[in-house]
């Protein structure tokens, strides 16, 4: 597989002297793909050796987001992104469909929803949506600090 498909991560040049570490993937949009999207995830990071609590936060956060995107829309795949630059781990879930206004924070949490932007928005540093463009889909994404031995 060549660097930078669902498999390989690319080094990114974003400008002279600047690499980014990124891995994407895509999955089916059904329930069984968050524990996928965790499990990929995790490889990832401990591939490049992100600190326990980013390594922690990280998986939770892909897990939520992705959920979301299972659940909320009309989806037949996910796709996730993780990036890793200046000290930042950026991770952007993509879907195919999307209902008007994006995420919603609900500080109101019913038993069985309404929890997982709450413990986003308590993980990260920043979080936000946007449309992907062109009618197709919602990213969402978030940021949190990282520590990790490797400079990314």
């Amino acid at each position: 597989m060549a660097p930078g498909s669902a498999l390989i991560p690319r080094h990114m040049d974003l400008s002279p002297g600047t690499e980014a570490l990124r891995y994407c993937f895509a999955l089916p949009a059904h329930p069984e793909s968050v524990a996928g999207a965790r499990r990929l995830t995790r490889a990832r990071l401990d591939e490049w050796q992100l600190d326990a609590d980013a390594h922690d936060s990280a998986i939770l956060i892909v897990s939520e987001l992705v959920t979301n995107a299972v659940v909320h829309t009309l989806s037949t795949r996910v796709v996730c992104e993780l990036r890793c630059l200046d000290g930042r781990l950026r991770i952007a879930v993509q879907d195919q469909g999307h209902q008007p206004g994006g995420p919603q924070l609900c500080r109101t949490a019913d038993d069985e929803h309404g929890r997982g932007l709450l413990l986003v928005d308590a993980m990260c540093s920043s979080w936000g949506s946007r449309d992907a463009g062109n009618g197709s889909g919602r990213i969402v994404w978030a940021e949190l600090p990282h520590g990790s031995e490797r400079p990314c």
